[in-house]
């Protein structure tokens, strides 16, 4: 259906994207680089009308250039790469700058000082690239092709990478998008304070995005990434769409020599050690991982035309380890004498404890298959004209283990099958000496389907829950298991996105105008068989659950969004060493429209139920000023002081709305909260009892575009020609971030709106239950101190280091995650450390060529590593409401208290804490500070040279070389056998940090 919907809309898409491309400029964030530069004499003069020719050494194409009438000549939207660039002036020696490396988005200064001719001699100069440059006031960490290539990557994704720049960092565990999903890597991760759906991701310039999540929607191979660079405070105003980081893509191309490889990556749990979690007495999960590939390009028409494919496969095999307290022998004995008959059906469905604590051990398998061909095609047209084409697929099949969708007993996960497509098209036109002309179009799709395991169906139990298929049970601090509330499932999302940019240079101004425009449909479809939720062991055998949820029919939506952003930027040098960066742009993003009508709303003042085609008002006031400075303090570009402000705005998700389309008549949930008068409903009555009421999903009328204002003030010193430091406070402040508010819920047992109006168009007079309301009442803080260290390559050495001390605080650290806070009438009183604060992290990436001479043996030997060190973070008791403390909470590492070996004491008085019932408790949130982490990643590479273009390597990497356990939360249940007990690590076997796992690989490079 949703392929459907996509396909039939697409002609008509493009006819308005080919329209508005022949009237407009528009705009995207750079995937090239710019060169630029002052012509000079021996006295200081400047001099106009020279030539100047910017040559690709791996492709032959040229870019002719001339500077103005003072001296200044600019080269933007160059491919990323190595040049030579030369100079010749009327009276003047000629002049070469040999090996200027561009960087993706960088911005690159090359002066030249010319002699006066005396002899026909060319003066030649080394162009290596700045270690500093204060061409630009935005702070970001490029990623070249040798550290994506050689440093070790868990699971190989480039997106890891991510967590190595200044400011990021390692996700907690109940994080969303930055946690990483089996297979397939992280999909977000958190920077300089920013949610990690807030970052915006471009491939070639082109939107990656999700619209639904804001995730990556496509991870390329790392084999086919020239190199990427992370933007993450106060960037240019040519990016927009999102307020956190810019991630910008930049794929490999064929060049003028014939270059690829061959490779095999090898993961196997025989070389693996022991997670913690996993006793000595009960084998390791099997685990086999299998990454194998090629790429390679070359050109087709000398200097002109050329191509770059590849392929890649993954095949995944992993049992991921579970430990559920599951019943005790004494429990499960009086569940079958003495417990409710559907309780007494369910038995069977309980595996019994088979280690200590009533614990029950085992894995689930977990496969995951990935196919993925890329397809690169550029062309010289003229020195003045580039086409470049590039297109991705992937074909992704996997099954998840419980734990993924809250369920912890074997048998109880999903699977999920996807087809991704991308497609960036960028055309580069020189129009004038001080004109060029960018122009993109792109396209980005995803299809993804939702199925659960399980086919047990409710009524075999003697559930009445309003649907057939199984629910989701789930008891407090123990076991959960059934089906997996939200399946099955599926959406197919695009993006269609034109792009322009103009750059202009004119005397002292730099200037750039342009805009984006883009076409977004989110289609989907989901289906609820429901959730019980009981407080505790005991209730379950009784069958006194304190939580229902359902929504008995299929629910469906085609939302439609436009998005239209316009920027201008204007580099000015004040003087010589002084620059200004002054930007300004506009985003329009439309509110969401729903292609059947289907979004209904909850409107607090008639309490009614009402459809809608414009579920909130739209916002039309998204202007996002930037400005700076960048002061290069002697003249030399050896010291250099900057400073920024930025505000940058976010394009709500179209998750927001997703749920008006399951609110009456399209759909009918039903919630069941405890009251004095009804404290619990049962697996027989649970249904007729909740649905009576109804429990809409809505959306504040007045909701707000969130943004960010963003802020620093740095200094980079070159210490050496390639060795340099930075130091510098940056900070952020979030405002109008979105948050999830229970309009209904109970004051004194009594809930504000009890029922809908009689006057109601839906449901007129029907009960009311729990009202989740998106709202944009939230704000974020965070301020830090950023100490970096980069050296680029030399004497076989290159690293990045740094230091980050830093405090981020907020509302809430989610975007959508149901209602988020603990009492919708004080959001104040969630105030506290963002879920992925950290207070201090220390990064190390680096790769040292050993200095081994000799023999084949002898030579080619490397070795490459990332430390990761992390501060404890902190974490809140429960889940929903808190629990109260009394006395000083003592933490710690300790013997676990169930008997467990495998299990950890964390919190070493639990007695402290106690609940108030429905009161809300007096614990802060994140108060408690948990684990930390730390990490040691270690490669292992030799390089054998077979003919002068034939090159063999064959590496070993070692993830979590010390074997050290980063623990995850611990049990956050009060009153529960597991509170406080750690029982897992911070991410699965086969992920970051979980125990020491080896990897073998092979490559065969040409």
């Amino acid at each position: 259906m949703s392929a459907r919907s996509i396909g039939n809309r697409w002609p008509g898409l493009l006819g308005a994207v080919l329209v508005f491309f022949l009237v407009t400029h528009v705009a995207l964030g750079q995937s090239t680089a710019t060169l630029q530069g002052t012509i000079t004499d021996a006295t200081g003069a400047v001099v106009p009308g020279a030539k100047i020719v910017v040559h690709n050494l791996a492709t032959g194409e040229d870019r002719p250039a001339e500077s103005d009438s003072a001296g200044v000549y600019l080269v933007p939207s160059l491919p990323v790469g190595s040049y030579r660039v030369t100079v010749t002036a009327a009276g003047m020696q000629s002049m070469v700058a040999n090996d200027v490396l561009l960087e993706v988005g960088s911005n690159v200064q090359q002066n030249f000082n010319l002699r006066v001719a005396s002899s026909s001699e060319v003066v030649e100069v080394t162009g290596a690239a700045p270690v500093i440059t204060a061409a630009t006031v935005s702070v970001g960490a490029v990623i070249d092709r040798k550290t994506v290539q050689e440093i070790p990557l868990n699971g190989r994704h480039f997106l890891d990478m991510g967590f190595l720049v200044p400011g990021s960092v390692t996700p907690p565990q109940n994080a969303g998008l930055a946690v990483p999903l089996r297979g397939q890597g992280f999909f977000g991760f958190n920077s300089a304070g920013s949610r990690d759906d807030t970052i915006n991701f471009m491939m070639n310039g082109i939107n990656l995005n999700d619209p639904s999540n804001n995730q990556i929607t496509f991870q390329p191979t790392i084999a086919t990434v020239q190199e990427f660079k992370v933007d993450n405070s106060t960037f240019s105003a040519e990016y927009g769409r999102n307020s956190g980081a810019i991630v910008n893509i930049a794929t490999r191309s064929g060049t003028n020599q014939w270059h690829g490889e061959m490779y095999e990556y090898l993961r196997n749990n025989a070389m693996d050690a022991r997670n913690f979690t996993n006793p000595k007495g009960i084998p390791m999960a099997p685990f086999k991982r299998n990454q194998f590939g090629g790429d390679g390009g070359g050109p087709i028409r000398k200097d002109h035309t050329f191509f770059y494919l590849s392929y890649e496969g993954l095949r995944h095999r992993q049992y991921v380890p579970l430990s559920t307290t599951v019943l005790t022998d004494s429990q499960r004995a009086q569940a079958a004498a003495t417990g409710d008959a559907v309780v007494r059906k369910l038995l069977p469905l309980i595996p019994a404890a088979n280690s200590a604590g009533g614990v029950f051990v085992s894995s689930a398998v977990a496969p995951v298959n990935i196919d993925q061909g890329t397809a690169n095609i550029s062309h010289s047209f003229a020195d003045s004209h580039r086409l470049n084409v590039y297109y991705a697929l992937q074909f992704d099949l996997r099954n998840e283990p419980p734990t993924t969708q809250s369920n912890n007993l074997p048998g109880y996960g999903d699977t999920r099958v996807g087809h991704r497509q991308i497609m960036t098209v960028n055309d580069t036109k020189v129009l004038s000496n001080s004109l060029v002309n960018e122009a993109r179009l792109g396209y980005n799709r995803i299809h993804i389907t939702f199925t659960q395991l399980t086919d047990l169906k409710a009524t075999d139990f003697g559930i009445n829950s309003g649907v057939t298929p199984m629910p989701q049970i789930i008891v407090t601090g123990a076991l959960a298991f059934g089906g997996i509330n939200g399946f099955p499932s599926g959406r197919g999302d695009y993006t269609a996105a034109l792009s322009d940019t103009l750059s202009w240079m004119h005397g002292k101004h730099s200037m750039k105008f342009g805009g984006e425009y883009r076409r977004i449909n989110n289609n989907n479809f989901t289906y609820s068989p429901g959730t019980f939720t009981f407080p505790n062991v005991t209730a379950f055998i009784n069958d006194q659950a304190t939580g229902f949820t359902a929504n008995p029919s299929n629910q469906a939506n085609r939302i439609y969004v436009n998005a239209l952003g316009f920027f201008v930027t204007d580099s000015y040098k004040l003087k010589p060493n002084f620059m200004l960066e002054f930007g300004m742009r506009y985003d329009w993003n439309s509110t969401p429209t729903e292609g059947g009508s289907r979004f209904v709303v909850f409107d607090p003042v008639a309490d009614a139920l009402r459809q809608t085609s414009q579920p909130y008002t739209q916002s039309a006031l998204n202007f996002e000023p930037r400005f700076g400075f960048s002061w290069d303090v002697l003249g030399h570009g050896k010291t250099v002081i900057r400073s920024a402000y930025a505000l940058q705005t976010d394009q709500p998700k179209t998750s927001l709305v997703t749920g008006l389309a399951s609110n009456p008549p399209f759909a009918f949930p039903v919630s069941f909260s405890p009251s004095q008068s009804v404290p619990f409903v049962s697996f027989t009555n649970a249904f007729s009892l909740a649905g009576g009421s109804v429990a809409p999903n809505s959306i504040i009328q007045s909701y707000k575009n969130s943004y960010v204002q963003s802020y620093n003030f740095n200094v980079q010193q070159e210490l050496a020609s390639n060795l340099s430091v930075m130091v510098g406070y940056f900070g952020n402040k979030g405002t109008n971030m979105n948050i999830a508010r229970n309009y209904n819920q109970l004051i004194n047992g009594v809930r504000p709106y009890p029922s809908l109006s009689p006057n109601s168009p839906i449901f007129a007079g029907k009960p009311l239950g729990n009202i989740s309301v998106y709202e944009s009442g939230g704000n974020s803080n965070y301020n830090a101190l950023w100490i970096t260290g980069t050296m680029r390559f030399s004497k076989g050495l290159q690293f990045n280091t740094s230091y980050t001390w830093s405090k981020s605080i907020d509302y809430n650290s989610r975007n959508v995650q149901g209602v988020s806070v603990q009492d919708s009438y004080n959001i104040r009183g969630d105030r506290g450390l963002s879920d992925y604060d950290a207070r201090h992290r220390w990064v190390y990436s680096g790769i040292y060529d050993l200095p081994f001479h000799g023999n084949r043996l002898a030579n080619g030997w490397e070795l490459s590593a990332i430390i990761i060190l992390t501060s404890n973070r902190g974490f809140t008791g429960n889940t929903t409401v808190r629990p109260s403390v009394k006395g000083t909470v003592q933490t710690g590492y300790g013997p676990a208290t169930n008997g467990n070996a495998t299990f950890v004491t964390y919190i070493q008085n639990p007695a402290v804490f106690f609940d108030q019932g429905n009161a809300f408790g007096n614990l802060g949130r994140n108060v408690i500070i948990g684990p930390g982490f730390s990490n040691v990643d270690f490669a292992l590479i030799k390089n054998t040279r077979i003919t002068e273009r034939l090159r063999w390597q064959i590496r070993a990497d070692a993830f979590d070389l010390l074997n050290k356990a980063n623990f995850g939360q611990p049990g956050r249940t009060v009153g529960t056998a597991s509170f406080g007990l750690i029982s897992d690590t911070r991410f699965p076997p086969g992920d970051s940090g979980s125990s020491r796992q080896l990897q073998l690989a092979t490559k065969l490079v040409f």
